[in-house]
């Protein structure tokens, strides 16, 4: 985000309908938020313009989803690993998340698969990667909620 980019409550709150749905359509959004369509596609333009907005993405239906295996990988690499390791693991197409972190350890993937048997092999493919030292692992058992 560009260092001069203010948002305001607006911004927010066409920011979160976006979220909700990004498809939905300009005049809809500007309906929802009370602002006339031209001020909303102003704003969405200034949002892309300053990388506040970096693209749209799928949500797929929790009915979907919850037949799928979610699970947290965290992951400790070595020294000057961390470049390497985050280039390995974003070839794979079942990570849908690597975030670095502080604490215990380096980095924590988000991996989602169809069958345990395919998140247990694609643990053993992450723990193998050159560089990283460790994996543990904690399947999702239920979503509380999702924002």
């Amino acid at each position: 985000m560009d260092k001069t980019t203010t948002l305001d409550k607006a911004d927010h709150l066409l920011l979160a309908k976006l979220r909700e749905n990004a498809r939905a359509s300009v005049t809809e959004l500007a309906r929802e938020l009370g602002l006339s369509r031209t001020t909303v596609q102003s704003r969405i333009q200034r949002l892309e313009r300053a990388k506040v907005i970096t693209g749209y993405s799928v949500r797929v239906a929790e009915s979907y989803e919850k037949n799928q295996i979610h699970a947290y990988v965290m992951i400790t690499v070595g020294p000057k690993q961390a470049a390497g390791v985050s280039a390995e693991i974003k070839r794979m197409p079942a990570v849908r998340l690597l975030q670095s972190v502080s604490g215990a350890f380096d980095m924590i993937a988000l991996a989602v698969t169809p069958t345990i048997r395919e998140m247990d092999d694609l643990i053993d493919a992450i723990g193998n990667l050159e560089g990283v030292e460790r994996t543990t692992s904690s399947v999702v058992l239920s979503t509380k909620f999702d924002r």
